[in-house]
């Protein structure tokens, strides 16, 4: 596997610090690696801080998919989403999950650290590092979304 394909980069303010923590170690048992951009404590810190250099990894291609947290998970999701090359995708279950990821080709998950159980954002994070995009009627779809208009 390339780095690109093994190395998942996740961040997270103080509001998503117990959930970031949770999944890297449960998924890292299960084999996925992950490069965590902090914060490391839970002491308040701005969220930007974190996402911003999850989403310019993926913007820029150093890695596929990254992982976003913080406490409601909007404020991570919009600076996910201010990438020309990002679709990042805040999710709240395993089904809506699947289809971000093969309907929008989803780059980036944002989850809502405060409000969802852990173990099922597990299940989610997998969900988002194994379904595929399907491509199709979704792929022109998806080129019209950075289409500027005034």
């Amino acid at each position: 596997m390339s780095e690109i394909q093994n190395i998942i980069f996740i961040g997270s303010d103080h509001g998503g610090l117990e959930l970031k923590t949770y999944l890297i170690k449960k998924l890292h048992k299960q084999g996925y690696y992950f490069k965590d951009i902090g914060t490391y404590s839970g002491e308040s810190v701005d969220y930007p801080d974190f996402i911003h250099p999850v989403a310019a990894a993926v913007n820029c291609g150093k890695v596929e998919k990254g992982i976003v947290i913080c406490g409601s998970g909007q404020g991570a999701n919009m600076t996910a989403n201010k990438y020309a090359k990002v679709r990042s995708a805040l999710c709240w279950n395993v089904e809506q999950t699947i289809l971000t990821r093969k309907h929008n080709n989803a780059n980036i998950i944002a989850l809502p650290g405060r409000f969802i159980d852990f173990d099922l954002a597990v299940e989610m994070v997998i969900a988002f590092i194994d379904t595929p995009f399907e491509g199709g009627r979704h792929l022109q779809r998806i080129e019209k979304i950075s289409q500027l208009k005034d």
